[in-house]
């Protein structure tokens, strides 16, 4: 830890730990997994939401220095920020050619996610002005509805492949609906018809798995993997044990506790009122960094080894919660709670906020001070 970085610890109210090697673990498992029956299929990182909110200039390296080849971002920005650290690798950006970027993609180095026959050909026209070859995605809709070819400019590209004259094909793609349920049909029923494009055009490298769709088995894992949320920690296979390492964990700072009698209220609303004489901890989180408003009443945080639940509305800034039976010396003013990590993971989390993990880790905040360690974990 840099003498700065100690120093913002040591003022910050909240702190959030990303353990770099525990994502480049879980990288290296998925790529593994893709490689189980031994074809070479190659392993990329989705990197949208600034590596869904762990940070994606820093993450972005530490998984090129792992072997990770190539990286998907959803909007241009990111994509420019990342190339910034990572200078040689294929970016690509899966939200497409907006009309005018061309020369910005062009400029950096980025390859378009093309997603429609316009970005098509908007695509080609800029490789004609720049005389020379550009890298092109073409993203074929299976079932999502909502970017990608439709089945009809589909068909009309694979019965003109001149249409991408002037481009280099650098993948076929396709994006899975349910593959965190293996038994819906949906999937197959996907898999079907990309591989009837996929026959269309022949030498182009293909993918279609993403974090859940690798443990869909081979027949889903064509030439590269797309991992997302499983390099984070998020569990790809919902109702099973999580393969995955977790990445991040989050501590709060007490700010003040306070003793309270029976029948007492805390916070906005009188939403929550003490049954006993209560000890209530109030610590430097709130709606303001992610932790979700829906959570009022409905979970809890880890203190000295104690399971302490949250009480009251979330605040903008602050969070109350019962220390009523945690021994005082480890529930004092500055002591940090555990509010993600081992004993509380993004999944659980996103139960008791009645949404999912991806949205527990993309809402984390900017006001912590951040923390990256490397920590070496076994093959």
């Amino acid at each position: 830890m840099s003498p700065q970085t100690d120093q913002a610890t040591r003022r910050a109210g909240a702190i959030l730990t990303v353990d770099l090697g525990a994502i480049a673990a879980n990288w290296r498992g998925l790529r593994d997994a893709g490689r189980a029956d031994g074809k070479p299929v190659d392993c990329a990182a989705v990197l949208k939401a600034d590596a869904y909110g762990t940070g994606a200039t820093i993450v972005g390296p530490r998984l090129a220095r792992e072997g990770c080849r190539q990286f998907f971002v959803a909007h241009i920005e990111e994509a420019i920020a990342l190339r910034g650290v990572v200078p040689e690798h294929p970016i690509y950006v899966l939200n497409g050619l907006l009309p005018g970027s061309e020369p910005d993609f062009a400029e950096y180095g980025l390859t378009p996610v093309l997603n429609h026959l316009g970005q098509l050909n908007a695509w080609r026209a800029a490789a004609q002005r720049y005389n020379r070859p550009l890298d092109a995605v073409i993203h074929i809709d299976t079932g999502m509805h909502r970017l990608g070819f439709s089945p009809e400019e589909a068909q009309a590209l694979a019965s003109d492949r001149g249409r991408l004259r002037g481009l280099r094909l650098a993948l076929l793609m396709s994006h899975l609906v349910v593959s965190e349920d293996p038994a819906n049909p949906i999937n197959g029923e996907q898999l079907s018809r990309f591989r009837s494009f996929v026959r269309t055009m022949p030498g182009a490298p293909a993918s279609l798995a993403n974090s859940s769709g690798i443990f869909l088995g081979p027949d889903y894992h064509f030439d590269l993997l797309r991992p997302g949320a499983a390099l984070y920690g998020i569990n790809p296979l919902p109702g099973q044990p999580n393969p995955m390492l977790t990445t991040v964990t989050l501590h709060a700072r007490i700010l003040q506790v306070r003793r309270i009698d029976a029948l007492q209220t805390v916070g906005y609303g009188a939403a929550w009122r003490s049954a006993r004489p209560s000890r209530v901890a109030t610590i430097a989180l709130g709606y303001a960094d992610g932790y979700f408003r829906t959570l009022i009443n409905r979970t809890h945080v880890h203190l000295g080894g104690h399971k302490v639940p949250v009480i009251g509305r979330i605040s903008m800034d602050l969070v109350t919660v019962d220390v009523t039976d945690v021994p005082e010396p480890e529930s004092q003013t500055g002591a940090l709670v555990e509010v993600l990590g081992p004993h509380l993971t993004a999944d659980d989390l996103a139960e008791h906020a009645r949404t999912n993990a991806y949205e527990v880790m993309t809402a984390l905040g900017r006001r912590y001070a951040r923390v990256y360690t490397d920590t070496e974990h076994a093959p």
